[in-house]
């Protein structure tokens, strides 16, 4: 039964009735992720603006810490640092923000469990898009600084919409499974807010993995996160595009397409069960 359930979530039949059910509800979808950004600081003076100021401040105290503080970590090669590390952390940024907000996606949002006019799988969708209007925000602020400091626009720019999309599969397969086993185990929130701390520091964004002795970069390697960061770097630094790196790309698809399907049979298992413990 498994095998024929991942045949059904992995077949193009299944992945193009899911973008279906996106374009069906989007109305719905929009107004959703236009309440998700207010409630998020509801109540507080500028609102949506925290949105923008908190990962603005993070960067800057990073820049200043690693750049005048730390000399040693000034620049990457012949990379000023500013970029090497604001190309990291935009996509880190909206990685990690995907994980918890698509965790708290279903508990956030109860009251649509029992809406049969909408798909409560789409909840994660949610979340994965207003984050992504944070972060298409701050890749326009990036965009500007990289031309600031000689780094025009080119074809390999495109390729950002592509590692855009890869972190949207692949968060939204684990916003599944997280999002419906929180229901039934409430301390699983705290762990995927400790794992996102932990991630970022073992995850290459203020330093090289060529600091890394060649015989463990495996395992850093085996972060999805990292094929994300080092993809923003080789379009905006150093011009590689994504099918140069093979193996790479292959590895994180496979993961992708597991945890994708993984999630949802995760998802449909647990769905009959939400509003008990809603």
């Amino acid at each position: 039964m498994v095998r024929t359930q991942l045949k059904k979530y992995l077949s193009l039949k299944g992945f193009w009735g899911f973008l279906k059910g996106l374009y069906e509800n989007r109305k719905i979808i929009y107004q959703l992720v236009e309440k998700d950004m207010q409630n998020q600081y509801l109540g507080s003076f500028l609102g949506v603006t925290w949105s923008f100021i908190q990962p603005t401040i993070f960067i800057l105290v990073l820049w200043f810490v690693f750049s005048t503080g730390l000399r040693g970590a000034r620049t990457a090669g012949e990379v000023p640092f500013v970029l090497y590390l604001v190309a990291g952390i935009i996509i880190w940024n909206f990685f990690s923000a995907c994980l918890p907000a698509g965790a708290s996606s279903i508990k956030q949002n109860s009251y649509l469990v029992n809406k049969m006019v909408f798909r409560v799988s789409m909840l994660p969708v949610v979340k994965i898009l207003s984050s992504l209007v944070v972060h298409t925000f701050f890749l326009v602020v990036v965009m500007i600084l990289y031309f600031a400091h000689g780094y025009f626009i080119d074809l390999y720019y495109l390729q950002i919409l592509y590692y855009i999309f890869a972190t949207m599969v692949f968060t939204l397969g684990v916003s599944w499974i997280t999002s419906s086993v929180a229901l039934f185990f409430p301390d699983l929130f705290q762990i995927i807010q400790l794992v996102v701390r932990i991630g970022f520091w073992f995850t290459p964004i203020i330093w090289p993995i060529e600091r890394v002795p060649e015989k463990y970069q495996v395992f850093v390697k085996a972060n999805p996160a990292y094929y994300l960061v080092m993809g923003y770097r080789d379009s905006l630094i150093y011009k590689v595009w994504f099918w140069e790196h093979p193996a790479l790309t292959t590895y994180f698809w496979l993961l992708t397409l597991i945890v994708f399907a993984l999630g949802s049979i995760v998802f449909r298992r647990l769905k009959p069960h939400f509003a008990d413990v809603l």
